[in-house]
């Protein structure tokens, strides 16, 4: 009988103290490992960026290993914004509108050059880069991004919910931020 080989790599657990039988850590790092693996993305998607997301989330690349497997499309049960595409000026309402909807911890990607900075359509009636509305926590370049870029943005901010800590969004830092877009 043959022995499969397998790749599989085991993840490390977070630094603690462990022995046989018990492991210990802190409760914010447990919480960014659960946050980091259960993101729950809300894809607003306009234009060609959007087709390579569908890609993305087809079997060939499979975004679910990620964690990211529940797509919703309601703010209200979404932690992870992602906007690719052409963002219309009329729309920078809107989106901003389903921004605030969503309950905290949130994040956001600008996935393609049109929603990072207006792409070729440097026109009046394009928004030039969707941080002009809401902040943008992790940018994926390209016209249209391919999947695996997609995937790297994805692996970002997995990154970065991991490391934040838990009081990070009740900062003043944080609050200042929110406030210079005119969001409370």
């Amino acid at each position: 009988m043959e022995t499969i080989k397998s790749n599989i790599k085991v993840v490390d657990a977070p630094p603690g103290i462990e022995g046989p039988g018990f492991f210990a850590t802190s409760m914010e790092k447990v919480v960014g490992m659960a946050r980091k693996n259960s993101i729950w993305p809300l894809p607003f998607a306009t234009s060609c960026c959007g087709i390579e997301f569908m890609a993305t989330m087809g079997a060939h690349y499979d975004l679910a290993r990620f964690g990211s497997e529940r797509l919703s499309f309601s703010p209200r049960q979404a932690d992870l914004l992602m906007v690719m595409g052409t963002i219309a000026k009329k729309m920078g309402p809107i989106l901003r509108q389903v921004y605030e909807q969503m309950a905290e911890p949130r994040w956001v990607i600008a996935v393609g050059a049109c929603a990072c900075s207006g792409g070729i359509f440097d026109t009046y009636s394009v928004l030039q880069g969707i941080d002009r509305i809401v902040p943008v926590d992790v940018y994926v370049p390209g016209c249209p991004p391919r999947p695996e870029q997609i995937l790297d943005g994805i692996m970002k901010i997995q990154e970065l919910i991991q490391k934040e800590s838990l009081r990070r969004r009740e900062s003043p830092e944080y609050k200042a931020l929110l406030a210079t877009y005119g969001i409370e």
